[in-house]
């Protein structure tokens, strides 16, 4: 009897103990702040591939004639000294309608600051440019315009009708997009106009690709019309005499 009532409360002291610890937690966990929402998510853009490589360390050792070899196919230029290749670059050769020509040459000029005397822009009196793909004698100088040479730095001149190996923009990389010269990256410029002299050949290869003719269409035939033939006027029939019971008159007796 006595364990009896000495279990009872000690029950109640239990069974009060766990309630009291299980709103403690509760209430914790309902106080306990929301985790942190995620970190987003980043896209590490991929880097963008090197337009061009130059070994001055392998330069500086190499021994024999330097010699340039441009693939217009590949839209690439590899350099060399005596058999070992020193460097390469993306190229931007010309386009189809202004292809580059292909065969054996060499450098012809070098000229490290040079202006176009063929194409550029065109700007109007007041400096606005109102052609940026602009050719002499093709495009109209507005009243008080002018007329500017595309830069082409560090030019390397291999033909004699204006083809040559400069500075100049490369929109997509493996694609043709001059005039028919060849464009470079501003740094491979820089090392290739230095490494050149007059007299170093220049290989360009690849399948040449003449502009494309356009034939004129022919004349439209004129439709031919066949005269009319002339139709002989038929001969007047004579006047028929109109029918009457009269008889005619006779001729008066002679005397």
């Amino acid at each position: 009897m006595l364990a009896a009532s000495f279990q009872s409360p000690f029950r109640r002291i239990l069974l009060r103990a766990a309630l009291l610890g299980g709103s403690l937690f509760l209430g914790a966990c309902a106080h306990r702040p929301p985790p942190p929402p995620p970190a987003p998510l980043v896209k590490v853009k991929p880097k963008p591939k090197p337009l061009y490589e130059w070994n001055a360390e392998v330069a500086a050792h190499a021994k024999g004639p330097v010699s340039v070899k441009i693939i217009v196919d590949e839209q690439k230029a590899h350099i060399y000294k005596g058999k070992t290749e020193i460097g390469w670059t993306t190229v931007a050769s010309g386009i189809h309608k202004y292809p580059t020509p292909v065969g054996n040459f060499k450098v012809l000029e070098r000229v490290e600051d040079k202006h176009s005397n063929l194409y550029g822009r065109i700007f109007d009196k007041d400096g606005k440019v109102v052609c940026s793909d602009a050719r002499v004698g093709r495009d109209e100088i507005p009243e008080g315009g002018h007329f500017e040479g595309a830069h082409m730095a560090f030019w390397m001149r291999v033909t004699d009708d204006g083809v040559g190996m400069h500075v100049g923009p490369i929109p997509h990389p493996g694609s043709r997009a001059s005039h028919g010269c060849i464009r470079l990256p501003l740094e491979a410029a820089k090392h290739l106009f230095e490494t050149v002299s007059i007299g170093t050949p220049v290989a360009i290869v690849g399948v040449y690709e003449p502009p494309p003719k356009f034939d004129k269409p022919a004349p439209k035939a004129k439709p031919e019309f066949k005269k009319a033939e002339a139709v002989p006027d038929e001969p007047a029939s004579p006047r028929a005499q109109p029918a009457t019971d009269e008889k005619p008159a006779a001729a008066p007796a002679q005397q």
